[in-house]
């Protein structure tokens, strides 16, 4: 059965350095790259972290019919999900593993149902959210609010997953998840 891992969270819960120690494992899975029409930050190159498109090229795909989800999570920038990408996987035998916004975690669940493990991933506190954030470095002060107003809202989202994880302490976040997902696969 072709299974999928949705991991979602507000910007700075954790989410990716989950889904970066999962991915290490050895346990099948593999990460689908999404694409996005935002530039690329700091080291990130196209094709590794996501896919960078202009927005017209975005929204040209969108026309296509090649995106499984997608949504504009600010104005004027999209993401989303190709279906190349869960061909390729599957192509490989490998389940397919989802890093994706609130909004995208929910629809993609949807779509799987049964065949989807949706997990949350939350920070311990709106304050550390920040913390985080802002020692990225990597987003302006009005960046980081916008980022924090979202935040609260995507955690109403929560009750809609299968699962949360709860990223206060890393280590323990990181043993809670890989029991997660060990225990959806062996389904």
């Amino acid at each position: 059965m072709r299974k999928v891992v949705i991991f979602s969270a507000p910007s700075g819960s954790g989410k990716s350095t989950i889904v970066s120690h999962l991915l290490g494992l050895g346990l099948g899975l593999e990460f689908s790259i999404s694409a996005t029409s935002r530039a690329p930050r700091g080291q990130e190159r196209d094709g590794r972290e996501y896919y960078f498109f202009t927005a017209e090229e975005f929204r040209r795909r969108v026309d296509a019919g090649e995106f499984l989800e997608w949504e504009e999570v600010y104005e004027g920038c999209y993401y989303g999900t190709l279906k190349s990408e869960l061909e390729r996987i599957w192509a490989k035998g490998h389940t397919v593993v989802f890093d994706v916004d609130v909004a995208g975690g929910v629809n993609i669940k949807r779509m799987f149902g049964e065949r989807a493990l949706a997990v949350f991933v939350q920070a311990p506190s709106v304050e550390e959210l920040r913390r985080r954030l802002e020692g990225r470095g990597t987003d302006s002060p009005e960046r980081i609010e916008q980022r924090l107003a979202k935040a609260e809202y995507e955690m109403t989202f929560r009750d809609r997953f299968d699962a949360v994880v709860v990223n206060d302490r890393l280590d323990e976040a990181l043993a809670d998840a890989e029991r997660k997902v060990r225990a959806f696969l062996e389904e």
